[in-house]
């Protein structure tokens, strides 16, 4: 695809087509199943199949399916134009998925792409099957995740912008607990990533394997999904990855903070049991109207400044939650702490104390550094819970030492994961890992919310930042006034002074 198209519309041409592959392969094991259980001849079932397209996972029309795809030598372009088109009209679940990608558009009245170029492609692909008995779904995802990255990084772009690291997105999963039947948000959802983790989550804890492969029993209602994207390239990425995990699942595209698309009847917020996000940090693209005009009441704690939204799209997450929800996000470092230096700091100080306050923080976890593709620095995972099971208290967990070493990037084995899992769900203090920490002495720290703070993993030696420093001065200093002024009224009642 090097030449004509540009490397972020690499994943335009070549996902769809891996996306065709997969669904091909397992329609036709779909056929396989249906032959068995009617014990007639796979020609039979394929027009039993066609007559009524309820008795599959879903319905690939013969002109649309890869093996009569993979035969085509001329006008492959406007063949695989017209599949896509029908794979949608078909599948009501995929509209609006493959309109943005026109295999036979021209510039200057030459073809953009030629025949020769996904049909090469096409080649490569065939080399391999797909079906379900070849990989797994997520198997499938963790190669879209591979390909996003790669597409991003040709393209001087920010891989973290469409995806979260996978062994993250699992840690986010088990910190939300995803019961069955639950309706679970991410405002921002990308490619679906953090959404499928929590469905496959499930199956994990409520799966019973068949034929080798987990499924939920038919007493176990799966969760359902709903995600907003801004971006229209990577809304059709997360329809693909939520079509191809099987996953019930809503996905509108829009703007969330400006025109955010799950309302109720009432053209009130619609609210969830469970709420996730890895939304861009520090963004400054909101201006105080999206606050001030908000006619949703989303931003009771205080509107954030224009330099970054970090504290109102946590707002709008607490929002978008059932009175007993819980939401799991990731932060920049700079968002939990004081003194970012940014211009508005004490604006975003003032949402994050009322947060605070309001006993809505459960748990903050510093997450080791360079593991995200498009930063080296640690961030913070926030744990908001409208139903906390230890009020007044926030724990607190160290985890910066918790990875496994990489290249180019570090890694969160599975060990990792299971004991940041268990600090974070358990009420059991570790030293030099994890403690919980009062409200009161959240704000005797000027409501920083880092770890560090708290917690010392003993590696090193702590050295404050200025901003924090000065904030810790004032408080002992403050302290100091407070017990001189009592030791002078307990002097005065001896009557020694």
């Amino acid at each position: 695809m090097r030449g004509p198209v540009d490397a972020p519309k690499y994943k335009d041409f070549i996902l769809p087509l891996m996306f065709l592959k997969r669904v091909s392969h397992v329609f036709e094991y779909e056929v396989e199943r249906l032959s068995t259980e009617l014990a007639v001849p796979h020609a039979t079932a394929l027009e039993v199949a066609e007559s009524d397209h309820s008795l599959v996972r879903f319905f690939i029309p013969k002109d649309a399916r890869w093996q009569e795809l993979i035969k085509v030598r001329a006008g492959l372009g406007q063949r695989l134009t017209t599949a896509f088109r029908d794979l949608e009209r078909q599948n009501p679940m995929l509209a609006g998925t493959f309109g943005n990608t026109d295999w036979n558009a021209t510039h200057a009245g030459e073809r953009i792409v030629t025949d020769d170029h996904p049909a090469e492609v096409m080649q490569v692909l065939n080399k391999h099957r797909l079906g379900l008995r070849d990989v797994q779904p997520d198997l499938i995802g963790d190669a879209y995740e591979y390909l996003l990255a790669k597409f991003a990084e040709g393209s001087g772009q920010s891989p973290g912008e469409f995806y979260t690291p996978r062994q993250v997105a699992r840690l986010m999963a088990r910190l939300l607990e995803p019961q069955p039947g639950m309706e679970i948000y991410d405002p921002c959802c990308g490619w679906f990533s953090l959404l499928i983790k929590c469905a496959m989550r499930l199956l994990e804890t409520r799966g019973v394997e068949r034929n080798g492969r987990l499924e939920l029993p038919s007493s176990v209602p799966p969760v359902r999904l709903y995600g907003q994207e801004v971006l229209p390239s990577t809304y059709s990425m997360a329809k693909m990855n939520a079509f191809i995990h099987q996953v019930e699942a809503r996905i509108e595209v829009g703007d969330t903070m400006n025109r955010p698309r799950f309302l109720q009847g009432d053209g009130s917020m619609k609210r969830f049991d469970r709420v996730t996000a890895n939304r861009m940090w520090n963004q400054d693209i909101f201006r105080q109207s999206t606050y001030e005009n908000d006619t949703y009441g989303r931003f009771p704690y205080g509107f954030p400044p224009n330099s970054t939204a970090d504290w109102g799209r946590i707002q709008h997450m607490l929002a978008s939650l059932k009175p007993n929800g819980k939401a799991v996000v990731i932060l920049d470092t700079g968002a939990v702490s004081p003194g970012s230096g940014s211009p508005g700091s004490d604006r975003e100080r003032d949402s994050r104390q009322k947060v605070v306050e309001a006993d809505l923080v459960e748990t903050v976890i510093l997450r080791p550094a360079n593991i995200f593709t498009n930063m080296n620095g640690p961030s913070e995972i926030l744990v908001l819970n409208k139903a906390k099971p230890r009020r007044g208290e926030t724990l607190i967990i160290n985890a910066s030492g918790e990875f496994g070493k990489g290249r180019p990037k570090n890694e969160l084995t599975d060990a990792n994961l299971d004991r940041i899992t268990a600090a974070g769900l358990t009420s059991n203090d570790q030293e030099g890992f994890s403690t919980h920490v009062t409200t009161a002495e959240i704000a005797k720290n000027d409501y920083n919310l880092s770890p560090s703070r708290y917690v010392s993993d003993g590696a090193s030696e702590d050295v404050l930042p200025l901003e924090e420093a000065v904030v810790l001065l004032r408080a002992a200093e403050e302290e100091a006034k407070i017990a001189d002024s009592k030791l002078n009224e307990i002097l005065a009642t001896l009557g020694l002074v």
